[in-house]
């Protein structure tokens, strides 16, 4: 059955050979009309009116002189009946000319369609031709999407002296026939779209989103080259693959998932670039869903690389719902550089005359002396010789040799100048103890980790090297160390550090790492997270678990599991370590945490305040609501000053609060202020109690807020004595005694109130 769409019937040959030109058809050219060697024949047996043609030219030509329109993704068929009457046999062949819309040729197509040679004098014969834009199967003239309109007919080929008779020409839209409208989908190739991965299939892939119009478009079974960027508005189908360049984009707006470019370009590592390259070119989604995938990567993601046209995006974008796992391989090895530098604490974040700096990494980890925990390289200048230092270095010396070490990551952001809020959402890193997991842009804010898990990073879980960390937030995560049989002090890793201000670390779960946290900035809220940091060696050390950097921290540690690791204040990261008119140590609140240590040794400490330089005191410390507790061998106390490289001022701490918690397996507990029963058993006019072991960090005895008899006060003959004593604070050697001295020598019980603090 023939589906006539619409009709696009030439006239009949009645109505004048004046529109039929005997060459390719053009307006000018030579007609029928009046030739010849051809004559209307109005009465045929078999065909009713036809055209009689004597052939007389090796190819004789019948050419429609109308324009017959070429539609993207339309199929047009010509069917011409045909007789030999007389003389030689010819062969026969439709034929057509294709126009482009400037009205010239275009160049490089087929042209005609299968011949049929004449061998029977009144045998009629039938000979047709399908012309359509796209490579389909039963087409037999492909024109692509380039002719505007084409000029059909058909050839006379073969020896000469014959008469044909030709039955007026039929040419049909058949295009329900390949593409049926009542079908859901439109294939590229009935668009022109050659597959053959050399064409640029670029207009044929828009012409046939165009054309779908909400409907699925179909990619089939090829390679199709794009060398310009595409975009879909309807859904597609790719069962073929695409290729483009690494500029150019695809960009997917109705089905914007990570299958769909997994499938677009073949290749898992390849079809997640071009989704991020999209996304960050405003595809109207701001997520995308990986579908619950794994993709396989053995080399690390260049995220600026991928997007190519940016290197700055502050615009939400989440990556979610999938998994990322690395697999062996060299690309995963450290870029390990050694250099000399000099540096000045005048300029603490830079180190200048850097030999060999073409072949420092940026985002390199920086090692040498007076270097503090997680330094990294922000940026450098080669000409100047430069490189700019995440954060300052403590104490090193003017010049050294320096070790900059590049770490590979799974999602590298850092070749991004700035980026913000980029957010991963339920995503898995398996590092698989090959690589690290992300790597922040140098800048930027506002960038989230919600309900991720980053499994045994080799190295580091989350790198900041400038201040991308601005506001970061942690959310329900999971990390999990490569190093879990590794004895605590022997361990490397680091699940994350930051450097900016107001991280927000919640629920998250940290397991077995030399240090979870290095905090630099300030404003950190970290709550209702369990980190642990144990091994099985009865007495052993253990590690950091959480480190502020930034002296004055401002920062709440509330609700958490501190888990055989502890909490370390220090000033690692100041270029001028000494105390000079600056804040104190502290601003710091820590209430209603679990602290638990399991077979440590004795002189671990759940809480270490550690200056790089003296001077310094503590001022505004909270440590309030929380339970300590020690299983297999006790600890002798939960907080401690580390004096290794420097002491701190006692005489000068201000508003400390250590009160409400709660001690098990704890030698000597902690209060500020201390409340302390005293029973003098001898008549002394001085009476010297030692309050200093129960104050904070052991420190001074600065204040006696109230001393109250507890039953009479007696003199050496028993008199009740009613006078009250003066107290001496900071008594004795240390500091931390006070002295009671009354009017007379005495004996009795008091209770007494001291601070270590002045509370103001």
């Amino acid at each position: 059955m023939v589906d006539t769409a619409f009709s696009l019937m030439p006239p009949p040959f009645e109505d004048g050979l004046d529109v039929w030109s005997r060459e390719n058809g053009t307006p000018g050219t030579d007609t029928y009309e009046g030739a010849a060697d051809a004559a209307f024949v109005p009465a045929d047996q078999d065909f009713g009116g036809c055209l009689e043609i004597l052939k007389t030219q090796s190819t004789q030509t019948l050419r429609y002189m109308g324009q017959t329109p070429i539609r993207d993704g339309y199929y047009i068929r010509v069917t011409a009946r045909v007789k030999a009457v007389s003389g030689a046999f010819p062969s026969v062949r439709i034929a057509g000319y294709p126009v482009n819309a400037s009205g010239n040729p275009v160049g490089g197509l087929v042209e005609t369609g299968p011949a049929v040679q004449l061998t029977t004098y009144g045998e009629e014969v039938t000979v047709t031709a399908v012309i359509g834009t796209g490579a389909r199967d039963g087409v037999d003239m492909v024109w692509g999407n380039t002719p505007e309109y084409g000029h059909f007919g058909l050839d006379l080929t073969g020896a000469n002296g014959g008469v044909v008779r030709i039955d007026d020409l039929e040419i049909l839209d058949i295009t329900a026939s390949f593409t049926r409208d009542l079908l859901d989908w439109v294939d590229v190739l009935d668009f022109g779209a050659a597959g053959d991965g050399v064409t640029d299939d670029s207009a044929a892939f828009e012409a046939a989103d165009a054309a779908a119009n909400g409907r699925q478009v179909l990619v089939p079974a090829g390679l199709f080259y794009l060398a310009n960027s595409v975009t879909f508005e309807s859904p597609v189908r790719f069962e073929g693959n695409v290729l483009m360049p690494a500029d150019r984009r695809l960009s997917l707006r109705s089905n914007f998932d990570l299958n769909t470019y997994i499938a677009a370009f073949g290749d898992e590592v390849e079809g997640f670039r071009r989704a991020f390259q999209a996304m960050l070119n405003f595809t109207d989604h701001e997520m995308l869903d990986m579908n619950g995938r794994q993709i396989d990567v053995s080399a690390p993601i260049d995220m600026q690389a991928a997007v190519g046209n940016k290197d700055t995006f502050a615009i939400r974008r989440v990556i979610r719902n999938g998994t990322f796992a690395a697999q062996p391989s060299a690309a995963w090895t450290s870029d390990v550089v050694t250099s000399t530098a000099s540096f000045s604490s005048a300029q603490g974040t830079r180190l200048t005359n850097v030999a060999n700096i073409a072949n420092v990494p940026v985002g390199a980890l920086v090692t040498g002396s007076g270097v503090g925990r997680e330094v990294y390289v922000t940026s450098k200048n080669t000409g100047a010789g430069e490189v700019t230092l995440s954060r300052p270095l403590w104490g090193a010396p003017g010049s050294q040799t320096y070790t900059f070490t590049r770490f590979k990551y799974v999602l590298d952001f850092g070749g991004f100048a700035s980026l913000s809020k980029m957010c991963l959402s339920e995503v898995n890193i398996q590092c698989n103890g090959e690589c690290s997991a992300v790597m922040l842009a140098p800048a930027g804010s506002l960038n989230d980790f919600n309900e991720c898990h980053i499994t045994r990073p080799k190295n580091r879980g989350i790198t900041s090297a400038g201040t991308a960390c601005q506001g970061m937030q942690i959310d329900g995560c999971r990390f999990f160390s490569d190093e879990s049989p590794l004895d605590a002090e022997d361990r490397t890793s680091i699940a994350f550090n930051a450097n900016a201000n107001d991280v927000k670390l919640r629920s998250s779960w940290f397991q077995h790492f030399r240090h979870t946290a290095i905090l630099a900035g300030t404003g950190n809220v970290v709550v209702g997270n369990h980190w642990f940091q144990g091994d099985d060696v009865p007495g052993a050390p253990r590690t950091a678990g959480l480190v502020f950097t930034a002296k004055n921290a401002n920062s709440l540690v509330t609700g958490n599991y501190i888990d055989n690791c502890w909490i370390e204040l220090n000033n690692e990261h100041d270029a001028n370590p000494d105390f000079a008119n600056e804040f104190a140590f502290g601003g710091l609140t820590i209430t209603g945490n679990l602290f638990l240590a399991i077979d440590t040794a004795s002189w671990f400490r759940f809480i270490l305040v550690r200056p790089f330089g003296p001077g310094h005191f503590i001022q505004g410390l909270s440590v309030t609501g929380n339970s300590f507790r020690t299983s297999g061998a006790n600890i002798g106390r939960v907080e401690d000053i580390d004096t290794s490289i420097a002491a701190m001022d006692f005489g000068r701490f201000r508003n400390i609060v250590f009160e409400g918690n709660t001690f098990n397996g704890i030698d000597q507990t902690t209060f500020n202020p201390v409340t302390l029963e005293f029973d003098q058993n001898t008549v002394q006019r001085d009476w010297v109690l030692n309050v200093g072991d129960y104050l904070p960090f052991r420190g001074y005895s600065r204040v006696v807020s109230s001393v109250m008899p507890d039953g009479p006060i007696r003199n050496a003959s028993g008199t009740w004595v009613f006078g009250m004593p003066f107290a001496t604070p900071r008594y004795g050697a240390a500091q931390n005694q006070v002295r009671l001295t009354w009017a007379e020598p005495c004996e009795g019980k008091v209770r007494l109130t001291a601070r270590v603090d002045v509370p103001i």
